[in-house]
């Protein structure tokens, strides 16, 4: 099934409005199962795609030794066997953050680690939206992908990161987590320890957001509708 970015982001805000508010903690994970030590509990499937999995670390996939986090714990993310697309993703209310938000004095960070298996393209993307009370999107952030050039063709997971200021008339995030298959049967991105983060500075924020939102839609967009030819 194909699915826009701006229908995404809809959705996500028509969940997040049908919940109680409650301020999100600041200077703490809020990606719930971020590290895949309890399966995909935390993650909902997009209607008409399959979600992906989690696996402990082995042979088939990446081994222990194999590059990754230090703190790896014994699962990790990814597109599954014979899937060419599997996402999920998470909601966030902010609203009751706002007026910290309103007054430019919220930060964000991200960070994560992507990879893949040998040279082959297949990988792993996360995709940030921030959307106002409306569902709007206002700014977009992006982790990945990690190609097999970031990898020097070589089996296992990378750290990536970013951050920047949560944009002013913010109330909500959501959080998809995407793998794509490119060669062979088995979707092989993956990913783990997935982390994002909000922090109040005493000050208010004067800088711009530094996003790159487009290029984020475009190529979220992009695995969107291969998906769906696939399909």
């Amino acid at each position: 099934m194909k699915y826009s970015t701006a229908q995404v982001a809809a959705a996500a805000w028509l969940a997040i409005s049908a919940c109680a508010a409650q301020a999100a903690a600041y200077d703490t994970n809020l990606i719930v199962n971020g590290n895949a030590e309890q399966g995909t509990a935390g993650w909902q499937a997009y209607d008409g795609t399959p979600l992906f999995s989690a696996v402990d670390y082995g042979p088939n996939w990446v081994q222990p030794s194999q590059p990754g986090p230090a703190d790896r714990g014994a699962n990790l993310f990814v597109g599954g066997s014979g899937v060419p697309y599997a996402a999920g993703y998470q909601l966030l209310d902010l609203g009751a953050n706002a007026a910290a938000i309103d007054a430019g004095r919220v930060s964000f960070a991200a960070s994560g680690w992507l990879g893949g298996w040998t040279n082959q393209a297949d990988n792993a993307l996360v995709f940030i939206s921030f959307m106002d009370v409306a569902g709007n999107t206002l700014a977009n952030a992006m982790l990945g992908p990690v190609t097999p050039a970031d990898r020097n063709n070589t089996t296992g997971l990378f750290a990536v990161s970013t951050s920047g200021w949560v944009p002013v008339g913010t109330t909500s995030a959501s959080f998809a987590l995407s793998m794509d298959r490119l060669v062979s049967g088995d979707n092989d991105g993956y990913a783990d320890n997935l982390a994002f983060s909000i922090s109040a500075v005493p000050e208010p924020g004067t800088y711009a957001l530094m996003l790159g939102g487009l290029a984020a839609v475009g190529l979220f967009a992009r695995r969107a509708r291969r998906s769906g030819a696939a399909a």
